[in-house]
């Protein structure tokens, strides 16, 4: 009897066992690469309305026009659209770093960019909008205000603001939206200069704020992709036309009163206006408080591992200034001189966006790619570290040379006379410093906001700027930060006490 019928069942059989193994993986590596089951939207929700911000109901959702673009986008896609907190100046280098796949927060399309980053379809037409004090009757105009001398405030980085320079007007520079306009109500400005739909949502209803003169400036939203990521940025196109030949588009532009006559060119539809207004913030206290926590843990987190990095760091290079041999000591007092003589934010930044460009130059990329929280942790581990040898190595120098001869004449090592001897004595003289250091690092800890970690104080700007509840949130914030901060010099103090009368 011939086998060749065995050998072809059995490799029949192999076959269908390999493919029912392999295919999970190849339809997992297909929606991947071509079709994504989850989109990372990276946005700034301290950027504030009607783009994206704190629901005045519901302080833990997020809500905005482009926050509902984004859910109108995941459905038309069939995938989940996930939002990424960011620094809003930090999106290209984020993108770049695939920190997210898209970035979607009022991103004005410009040249500069355009050679940076891969921009989808336009999805909203921008102007500029001029608005000045209700009572305001010197000018009338951008030009009358230029005319008369007038300040005006603007955003960074903008259209607006390049408009400015363009004209020769005196300028001040924001960080965010809600700032301008408050300080042109108080009269320390004498207009503002933004976005359309930053000047209907924020201006229009103030009854103290006028708009002045007709919009101009316009310009183009536009979703941003890495310039590699050709196929999605089609998808995102395609996606885009469908929600304006469904009319969505459209509905939630009108919704956010941002529909208007320029929008008819880029979605072909008649033009209406149906401004909505702010909404008066409804939080209580145990809706929003929960968020500040969800900050105050992070912060604690950063601080606590950063300190241990800083002590750990510290003594070492402190043994090394110490050290006989001059090369040790050189090499301690660079790294001193240089970590104190640079700004922490600088740091940041080089560990979060230099190093992984680095890293791909020496084939190391996936080693110097440092998460958000591992390089605030080095960043400022290093930095501190710096002070910290400082302050061992004077609480060290502190102690009398009798002590080391003292501990020679019994027969101790230099190695045993120092842990059993010099250090215990030390550590009184350094703690009250250190101490300094640990409650400094807490609010210092509010610069990592800019690589994208979402700490106490960005937390607080975030729910502040959406609820316009500043002073509320504002002391609840001071509170978890007093309550962080305080306990440590009580501590302190008892371990003064305590160690003042002897180890």
């Amino acid at each position: 009897m011939s086998i060749a019928p065995f050998r072809f069942l059995r490799d029949l059989l192999l076959l269908a066992v390999g493919c029912s193994v392999l295919a999970p993986f190849a339809m997992r590596a297909e929606a991947t690469e071509d079709a994504p089951s989850v989109l990372r939207w990276g946005a700034d929700a301290e950027g504030g309305a009607p783009y994206m911000f704190k629901d005045p109901d519901r302080p833990t959702e997020n809500i905005g026009y482009e926050k509902e673009l984004a859910d109108a986008m995941a459905r038309e896609l069939r995938c989940e659209i996930e939002f990424v907190q960011y620094q809003f100046s930090s999106l290209v280098p984020g993108l770049d770093r695939r920190d997210f796949d898209f970035a979607m927060n009022g991103f004005e399309v410009t040249p500069d960019r355009a050679r940076a980053v891969r921009f989808s379809h336009p999805y909203y037409v921008y102007t500029l909008q001029l608005v000045a004090r209700a009572n305001e009757m010197r000018f009338g105009s951008l030009d009358e205000c230029r005319a008369r001398g007038g300040v005006v405030g603007t955003l960074e980085d903008t259209a607006a603001e390049r408009l400015l320079d363009q004209l020769q007007i005196n300028k001040k520079i924001y960080d965010s939206v809600v700032e301008p306009y408050n300080d042109l109500e108080l009269g320390r400005l004498d207009a503002v200069l933004l976005d359309l739909p930053i000047a209907v949502y924020y201006a229009k209803p103030n009854p103290k704020l006028k708009f002045v003169g007709t919009p101009t400036g316009k310009g183009y939203y536009a979703i941003a992709f890495r310039r590699e990521d050709t196929a999605l940025c089609d998808r995102v196109n395609n996606a885009l036309a469908s929600l304006s030949q469904k009319g969505t588009l459209r509905k939630i532009y009108e919704k956010w009163g941002l529909w208007n006559a320029d929008q008819e060119g880029l979605f072909g539809t008649p033009a209406e206006d149906n401004a909505i207004r702010p909404a008066d913030s409804h939080w209580t206290f145990w809706e929003y408080f929960p968020l500040l926590l969800q900050g105050a843990l992070v912060t604690i987190e950063v601080t606590v591992a950063s300190m241990c990095l800083a002590i750990a760091i510290g003594l070492p290079v402190a043994l090394m200034r110490l050290s006989r041999f001059w090369l040790l000591r050189l090499a301690a007092t660079v790294y001193v001189e240089f970590f104190r003589g640079i700004p922490v934010l600088l740091l940041l930044f080089f560990l979060y966006y230099g190093l992984p460009s680095i890293g791909e130059h020496l084939g190391l990329g996936h080693w110097l790619n440092l998460s958000a929280f591992a390089a605030s942790v080095v960043g400022f581990g290093l930095n501190y570290g710096a002070y910290e040898s400082e302050i061992y190595r004077a609480g060290i120098g502190s102690i009398p040379v009798g002590q080391w001869e003292a501990a020679a004449s019994l027969g101790m090592s230099n190695s045993l006379t120092f842990r059993r001897i010099i250090l215990p004595q030390a550590i009184r003289v350094i703690l009250p410093p250190m101490t300094n250091d640990f409650i400094a690092l807490f609010k210092d800890t509010s610069l990592v906001s800019v690589i994208a970690v979402v700490e106490l104080t960005k937390e607080y700007q975030i729910l502040a700027k959406s609820s316009m509840r500043y002073l509320e949130i504002g002391l609840a914030t001071a509170m978890l930060y007093l309550v962080m901060s305080v306990p440590l010099g009580y501590l302190a103090r008892h371990l003064e006490k305590r160690w003042g009368k002897g180890l």
